[in-house]
């Protein structure tokens, strides 16, 4: 996890808000079976974006005040923000391609 920020109630307006590139922020818990199941795509993405692009990860369980300013519900669910504004979000464990074709969408 060398590219990915872990980031919570108390960081989440620093690092992801205030960010100078867009930011993937996965939102998860350890108990969620698909969580993990994306874990490994979400890092190679991070890796592959690297300079471009910040992944960040919310445990939801941790951190339920941002988990519910975003309305998050189920997870996994990841949102890109691009100036603190959400440009995109997924829920639920999707294909690579999906995730790599919001992210380019939200890039341009």
């Amino acid at each position: 996890m060398a590219n990915i920020t872990e980031v919570g109630d108390n960081n989440f307006d620093a690092e992801v808000l205030k960010s100078t590139v867009p930011v993937l922020v996965d939102f998860w818990a350890p108990w969620c079976g698909p969580c993990k199941a994306i874990a490994p795509m979400v890092e190679e993405i991070a890796g592959e974006y690297a300079g471009k692009l910040k992944v960040a990860k919310l445990n939801v369980d941790d951190h339920p005040a941002t988990a519910a300013k975003y309305g998050i519900r189920g997870i996994p669910n990841l949102i890109i923000l691009k100036g603190g504004a959400v440009k995109e979000q997924i829920v639920g464990a999707v294909p690579k391609t999906k995730l790599v074709a919001a992210i380019d969408k939200a890039l341009q």
